[in-house]
């Protein structure tokens, strides 16, 4: 985990110094492959430290409605990126090629962290390592208030994200 915990903390360092100059602004009408993916002019980006419900899983409500729970997902990325201008930082490269990024949207006059956002509200989820340790400590924070708050998705029943790709099922 420490060894794990260092390259991710080099990676930002190494992508925060040349930050300003590789930062992209995405608008609204991108095509969104899952709630943390998207693709953009023929490239894929995914959101770094974040994983969303997966496609094809059930979510069933409170009220025993079942939805595509990847679909939830994919429908509050999609709000986010239509309430504001979206900009991404290119921190790395994921095995699909997909650019990871950190990306930050404007929205009612705050800047405000997309993959935050997502987890807090309970639309998404904080990524691990194969391990189980958390990609981001601040986003396994922002997943544990979600669920004690009974936020988004926390309030019916699903198949974990991170459990599921683990096969902990």
């Amino acid at each position: 985990m420490r060894i794990e915990l260092s390259i991710i903390t080099a990676l930002l360092v190494a992508g925060a110094a040349t930050a300003q100059e590789k930062t992209i602004s995405f608008p609204s009408a991108v095509s969104f492959e899952t709630g943390d993916t998207w693709t953009y002019e023929g490239r894929k980006y995914r959101l770094f430290g974040v994983q969303a419900c997966l496609r094809n899983t059930i979510y069933r409500a409170p009220d025993g409605a079942e939805a595509d729970c990847g679909l939830q997902s994919i429908g509050s990325l999609a709000a986010l990126f239509s309430t504001g201008s979206i900009g991404c930082q290119p921190v790395g490269t994921a095995k699909d090629e997909a650019a990871f990024v950190v990306c930050a949207a404007q929205v009612g006059g705050a800047t405000i962290d997309v993959g935050t956002a997502l987890i807090s509200s309970g639309a998404a989820f904080a990524a691990t390592f194969p391990s189980g340790a958390p990609v981001s400590a601040a986003y396994a924070v922002a997943e544990t208030t979600a669920r004690e708050n009974g936020s988004g998705l926390w309030t019916g029943r699903f198949t974990h994200p991170v459990s599921a790709l683990l096969g902990e099922q």
